[in-house]
């Protein structure tokens, strides 16, 4: 992974990881577990992790719980960003945005283009920071998973936190 003047070591960002399914448990989270996974093995601890309902009160309070915790820096969140009816990941946490970074999902559709075809673009994946804290919002598919933690969130995440700046 790319290293960037400036960025805070690995062992330094907290990071947690939220689910948003009406059907998974942590049995069967592989998504949740995969980015559990790349994220421990970066050398990030995680200190939380949690399944909510696609639901927009449920998930907007997640988020605000994660965000507000003193040992968490970043949190991926997967799933709920599609465009069928009970996939609200999107507009449920569209006000609490500090900054969106639009070139998070841009990129991100256009890498999985290369791998999926057409139907990346019915992908909302997004990232940005929420008060002091790095946010991605994924899909919930193990591979859009995947592909963005090892190809766009891990390599910059050291250098967005400190960009972000200093803890609260």
């Amino acid at each position: 992974m790319a290293s960037h003047r400036g960025a805070v070591p690995a062992d330094q960002i907290g990071c947690a990881v939220l689910t948003v399914s009406d059907t998974r448990t942590e049995a069967d989270d592989e998504s949740g577990l995969l980015i559990r996974t790349l994220l421990e093995t970066g050398g990030h601890p995680v200190p939380f992790y949690a399944i909510v309902p696609d639901d927009p009160v449920a998930i907007r309070a997640g988020v605000t719980e994660i965000v507000e915790r003193r040992d968490v820096r970043a949190l991926v969140v997967t799933g709920g960003t599609g465009i069928a009816p009970r996939d609200v990941t999107i507009e449920s946490i569209g006000s609490l945005w500090t900054r969106e970074l639009p070139g998070f999902g841009e990129t991100f559709r256009a890498l999985s283009f290369a791998e999926i075809g057409p139907p990346a673009l019915l992908s909302r994946a997004t990232a940005g920071v929420i008060a002091t804290t790095f946010v991605a919002v994924l899909p919930g598919s193990k591979a859009a998973c995947r592909l963005a933690m090892e190809r766009l969130i891990l390599p910059v995440l050291g250098h967005a936190v400190a960009l972000i700046g200093p803890e609260r």
